[in-house]
């Protein structure tokens, strides 16, 4: 590709994210994209307001220390002190640089203290989703519908039709409401993965012998990309996540489907306690 034809993409790209297009509000990464996604949960919301904030904090730091700088290099080049001073030491610059740093750090502590709390803190769930972590694919289990369990695979070059993203379509996908809060399960069965989804703002390890747990609230229907973000082997890079959110009547009518089409993967709760009974007896 030229460098006009790059130039070009990065312009109309940055077009689209300035002027909120249909682009940006996929939920997947476009050629030349230099932001992030659009925000799809309160948690991801907040995360941006953080990036906004820390964005203008630095380039503020940027511009006095560059603007200190000329004028350092001005008012103090030796054309205009031929003798230059034998200051050592200024009480006042000391306390200064001292003081303003530990200002500019606490305004930065206080609003990251409280976005890694409301990203942690268990919210009221009205549903759970458990996600397990094989290599290299995901196995996604609904505990409070009659444990509905299914596998997703990453769809082959081969077999990818129009309108599905290469590298993170899978053949079934992640189907929940929008709108309600969601508790995340993770855990692995052989090494560690993690289930990171950027429009959510979600990044979570799945931890083989451990549950790890978040929550999300998605706030707009549409269909959601991630990829595992462990490196988990050989196939790391061919482990998506595909999340689609229904209205709250498309989803019961899609858990109707659903348990007909993934009956043999759930296993009751009964079935599951008579073989343990019967190992042990």
């Amino acid at each position: 590709m030229s460098l006009s034809k790059k130039i070009w993409g990065l312009m109309v790209a940055m077009g689209m994210m300035t002027l909120g297009g249909t682009v940006v509000s996929a939920s997947q990464a476009v050629p030349w994209q230099i932001g992030f996604q659009e925000a799809a949960t309160p948690v991801m919301r907040q995360v941006l307001e953080f990036n906004d904030l820390l964005l203008t904090i630095i380039i503020s730091i940027v511009i006095f220390v560059v603007a200190l700088l000329f004028y350092t290099m001005h008012r103090f080049s030796a054309t205009r002190n031929p003798e230059p001073s034998k200051t050592t030491h200024n009480t006042v610059i000391e306390v200064i640089w001292t003081v303003i740093p530990i200002m500019i750090l606490i305004v930065i502590a206080i609003p990251s203290f409280k976005l890694l709390y409301f990203q942690d803190r268990m919210v009221d769930a009205e549903m759970t989703i458990k996600a397990v972590g094989h290599q290299w694919y995901w196995t996604y289990e609904y505990p409070d519908h009659d444990d509905l369990t299914f596998d997703a695979l990453m769809i082959a070059d081969e077999d990818i039709e129009d309108g599905q993203a290469r590298l993170l379509e899978t053949d079934n996908r992640v189907v929940v409401p929008v709108g309600i809060n969601i508790r995340l399960l993770t855990t692995a069965d052989d090494v560690i993965h993690a289930w990171a989804i950027p429009a959510f703002g979600i990044k979570i390890d799945a931890t083989p012998g451990r549950v790890n747990e978040s929550w999300f609230r998605v706030e707009k229907e549409g269909v959601y990309y991630g990829q595992c973000s462990e490196l988990c082997g050989v196939y790391h890079g061919f482990m998506p996540i595909t999340v689609e959110v229904l209205s709250k009547e498309a989803f019961a009518a899609w858990l109707i489907e659903a348990k007909e089409e993934f009956a043999s993967n759930s296993v009751p709760a009964t079935t599951v306690a008579d073989a343990a009974s019967d190992s042990v007896f």
